[in-house]
């Protein structure tokens, strides 16, 4: 049973950390209202556990085991891809054409093909109902979402989410992709790589 929620004190009290996953009843739509804004000018999900203590609510927490990562930027978030890829055990549920090489620890999704010329070296996990290839590279520690295209391109240590549809002659890498995001290009030049950090539904050339 919790007892007192701090955010981010400025002085040391404990080695315990809030790991940002809460799941609320209608109680606190009313608590939030009654909070102010923080020392940083925000509004504190700790304070509004904090009210809900003093209504006499239960608060209830999980203590997580193993590491935890903070993912407040986009360096973090790739770092945790790594992490969490370097224990992936390789499946295939998809379809791997004819002259596509897949090396080490790869996963593909139900309905995903992967095209001819194309070439994969894990650690890789990509999505259902993707098409990669033909002529593509994806390198270690890429992550690839649902109903992704990517044809063309060279990809290697980054999270590309749903929907999204690279076709540009280039080598991607460290980058985050969001979902639905077009990545499109026609010159080849393929050596130099490019870091992208996109939102959703971008529209990029290069």
């Amino acid at each position: 049973m919790a007892e007192r929620f701090v955010e981010k004190p400025k002085e040391y009290i404990s080695d315990w950390a809030l790991v940002g996953l809460y799941i609320f009843n209608d109680k606190v739509f009313d608590a939030v209202k009654r909070i102010k804004p923080s020392w940083r000018g925000e509004l504190e999900i700790t304070d509004t556990i904090q009210t809900l203590l003093q209504d006499g609510a239960k608060v209830d927490v999980q203590r997580v085991q193993g590491w935890w990562k903070d993912t407040g930027r986009p360096e973090d978030l790739l770092e945790a891809n790594q992490l969490v890829l370097n224990d992936l055990e390789p499946y295939n549920r998809g379809t791997v054409e004819d002259a596509a090489t897949i090396t080490n620890s790869v996963g593909i999704g139900e309905g995903t093909i992967i095209h001819r010329h194309t070439a994969i070296r894990g650690p890789v996990v990509i999505g259902d109902r993707c098409e990669i290839g033909p002529n593509a590279y994806i390198g270690p520690y890429t992550s690839i979402g649902d109903n992704s295209t990517i044809t063309n391109t060279e990809v290697e240590n980054s999270i590309i989410m749903e929907g999204a549809h690279i076709d540009c002659s280039k080598r991607i890498v460290d980058s985050l992709i969001g979902r639905k995001v077009k990545v499109l290009g026609y010159e080849q030049n393929i050596p130099r790589g490019h870091r992208l950090i996109l939102g959703d539904m971008a529209t990029v050339t290069l």
